[in-house]
């Protein structure tokens, strides 16, 4: 994530490998954590001890599987398989420098929350594999071998989370330290940023009648009528589920754990035997009908019928004559776009000024491309501080409604500098301060810790003295 942020080389380059680790880690690798070469049945050894640091160890398979998923990923330049496994090694050593500190620390986390993370997990990759058989048979393991390995896998990942927050938590960067972190960056290093908007708007929801709300809900009891008759719930998905995600898949979900879907749906589905229909469910994206498919321990397979009530034409049609007066107001100067968000904007973004918030960055400033195509071509005919005419659009929910976009400021493409850009430094020299922090830690720990390398991977080039 932070070399996509900079998205050059840049003195934090070497930061990425090890801050914040321990949150990018998301590939597994299922494997006995035990001390000894693991052999098969005639004997041969076919995995090995790499690393011990403290009482925790390290396998060659964890490695091994780890570089294979990276290489499924596309995120190894090919030749550079040692290379690879080397910093895999490195940014284990790492992890379990941490858990180390954390049993000397008498570190706990919530239970609750780790069983959460691991049914998550477990649901992504049984859909990923596209059944709990497919993924058993890819490891050579039961579901409930896997859960219990993944367990402690996640459980170790939240106690080293709570070590890194420990050594960086209280870092941060003064006025001084930020200005001088820019003037040290090479002159040919500092990012270029590309062109970027900061965009507002102002949304008006119009209400869904009772009427078009009855309409629905009589619609679907029709079709849970004619799947009780003996026709085909997967067939009626199809052609009337207004769900893009599923309606294709006849309708199919997945597999889903507790506290995955909308309560409501979760309630609902969750009372079901295989085959069952449920009656009609209200969440904030509609109104379904969900048949049971399978159900393996807390973990569900359905399908669902999603109608969404519109609103209608006349009430569309008045929120945009609405918003062409507040428009009209605004543009005769009569009415900041403020006030106007304040007074009549019925979207999530009015409590902030009405401001499209970035998700990949958590700002307010976009990149081209991170913007909608239809809010990208609607802003690149704006100049700074104009408003555009009302735009129908879907809301989060899939909701009909009408907009006014502003752009507030465009901000052409140049390189970083601490005038356009201060946030962005701030964020960088923190990160790069962290590093020093945490490289401090490595080293002082790795000493005081009984750390073994076996000699096949001491010749690795570390970013750290691991060994004495």
């Amino acid at each position: 994530m932070i070399k996509k942020s900079l998205n050059i080389k840049t003195p934090l380059s070497k930061a990425a490998g090890l801050i914040l680790l321990i949150l990018l880690t998301t590939n597994f690798a299922f494997a006995q954590n035990n001390t000894d070469n693991t052999k098969d049945s005639k004997g041969k050894v076919v995995d090995r001890v790499v690393a011990i640091v403290g009482n925790s160890v390290i396998l060659e398979s964890d490695i091994d599987n780890q570089y294979l998923n990276l290489r499924m990923q596309g995120q190894v330049p090919s030749g550079n398989e040692r290379e690879v496994k080397c910093k895999i090694l490195e940014t284990q050593l790492y992890q379990k420098l941490m858990l180390a500190e954390a049993q000397f620390d008498s570190l706990k986390v919530d239970e609750t929350q780790v069983q959460g993370e691991v049914s998550s997990r477990l649901a992504s990759f049984i859909n990923n594999f596209g059944s709990q058989e497919r993924m058993e048979k890819y490891y050579g393991k039961s579901i409930n071998q896997i859960r219990a390995e993944l367990h402690d896998i996640i459980k170790e990942q939240m106690l080293s989370q709570q070590v890194q927050q420990k050594i960086i938590g209280n870092v941060t960067v003064t006025p001084s330290e930020i200005a001088n972190f820019y003037k040290q960056m090479p002159k040919d290093s500092i990012p270029l940023i590309k062109t970027e908007y900061i965009v507002r708007q102002l949304v008006l929801e119009p209400p869904i009648t009772v009427q078009e709300k009855l309409r629905v809900k009589k619609q679907l009891l029709e079709l849970r009528k004619r799947i009780l008759n003996g026709e085909s719930f997967a067939t009626l998905a199809v052609l009337y589920s207004e769900d893009p995600g599923s309606a294709s898949k006849g309708g199919e979900l997945g597999f889903y754990g507790k506290g995955q879907l909308y309560p409501e749906f979760e309630k609902a589905a969750y009372k079901l035997k295989p085959g069952q229909i449920s009656d009609i469910v209200e969440t904030k994206t509609g109104y379904h009908i969900i048949q049971m498919i399978e159900r393996k321990g807390d973990y569900i397979n359905v399908r669902h019928i999603l109608l969404v009530p519109k609103v209608s034409p006349e009430a569309l049609q008045k929120a945009k004559n609405k918003l062409d007066s507040i428009a009209g107001l605004i543009r005769s100067d009569s009415l900041t776009f403020n006030k106007a968000v304040k007074e009549f904007s019925q979207g999530p973004n009015r409590n902030n000024g009405g401001y499209l918030l970035n998700p990949q960055t958590g700002g307010v400033e976009f990149e081209g491309e991170q913007l909608s195509a239809k809010v990208s071509y609607i802003i690149n005919n704006l100049k700074p501080g104009e408003i555009s005419n009302p735009v129908p659009f879907k809301t989060d929910d899939q909701k009909d409604a009408y907009r006014i976009l502003y752009l507030e400021k465009k901000i052409p493409a140049h390189r970083a500098n601490l005038e356009l850009d201060y946030d962005k430094i701030e964020k960088w020299a923190l990160m790069d301060k962290q590093q020093k922090v945490i490289n401090q830690w490595i080293n002082d720990k790795a000493a005081l810790t009984y750390v073994k390398i076996i000699p096949g991977y001491q010749t690795c080039h570390f970013d750290h003295k691991w060994i004495k």
